[in-house]
């Protein structure tokens, strides 16, 4: 038993599927929708035209779904490729190959003090030898020999990869552990 067509305008069409006429029309241009040439109308089929719509909206659901899918596993590997940078930079700083700025300041804070430790004590170590000397230029000679002498002190300072690795077991909490044990 055959089917009896129903056949509509691009109008109706339009109403049905909720698009205006022309997006009907270039749909049918486009191969989408099937249409009949009957004088200067275009006509479709009632029953072929809202599945052959119903076709193209569920590809272009797939489509949407799958570059989705597709943005949210190339989100994934981002997220994994940047946990994987932070662990290669966690084993850097753990090797004393990468500093975490905050050791550099206090390593640089700690040097500055020692520095300054040094300087405020001459006076003090000075003081009884530089009031025995009468002689202005003798006074001046001892106290560049003193000055020269804590720069000399400070010139040997040396980076020391231990204590930076120390302190970055310390900031972890590392250190406490090893200490208990």
């Amino acid at each position: 038993m055959e089917k009896e067509r129903k056949m509509i305008s691009s109008k109706e069409v339009a109403d049905i599927i909720g698009k205006t006429e022309k997006t009907v029309q270039n749909m049918a241009k486009a191969g989408i929708l099937t249409c009949e040439k009957v004088g200067r109308k275009n006509l479709y089929d009632l029953h072929t035209v809202i599945r052959e719509y119903c076709d193209h909206l569920a590809k272009s659901v797939k489509g949407k779904i799958s570059s989705t899918e597709e943005a949210k596993n190339l989100e994934e590997v981002r997220i994994k490729r940047v946990k994987a940078e932070i662990a290669e930079m966690e084993l850097e700083e753990l090797r004393g190959k990468l500093h975490d700025a905050e050791d550099v300041e206090d390593m640089t804070t700690d040097l500055i003090m020692v520095i300054r430790s040094s300087f405020m004590a001459l006076p003090g170590r000075v003081a009884a030898e530089l009031a025995e000397i009468d002689n202005a230029a003798e006074v001046s000679e001892k106290l560049k020999n003193e000055i020269y002498s804590i720069l000399n002190d400070l010139s040997n300072y040396e980076y020391d990869p231990e204590e930076y690795k120390k302190r970055v077991r310390e900031r972890r909490g590392w250190l406490r552990d090893e200490q208990e044990e």
